[in-house]
């Protein structure tokens, strides 16, 4: 899981943002449960698995917002 976090961190912006477009912006909550898992917080893993069944329907707009900015998408670690 440390791989495919830092995979995903090394990516180019425009990579980034182009997965987190609606269709494709569950890749994003898989890195976030994947990173929880790697900090072993587990509030990090419930919280990243009830997104993942609800499928926020806004949050791939603050993905595309949070990575334009700081180039990182917003989480609680």
């Amino acid at each position: 899981m440390n791989q495919f976090v830092s995979a995903m961190d090394k990516m180019p912006k425009l990579v980034k943002i182009l997965l987190a477009l609606p269709a494709l912006d569950i890749i994003w909550t898989i890195y976030r449960i994947c990173r929880s898992a790697d900090k072993k917080s587990v509030l990090g893993i419930v919280l990243g698995l009830i997104v993942l069944i609800v499928g926020i329907p806004f949050l791939w707009l603050i993905d595309i917002i949070t990575l334009l900015v700081s180039n990182k998408v917003l989480w609680i670690d």
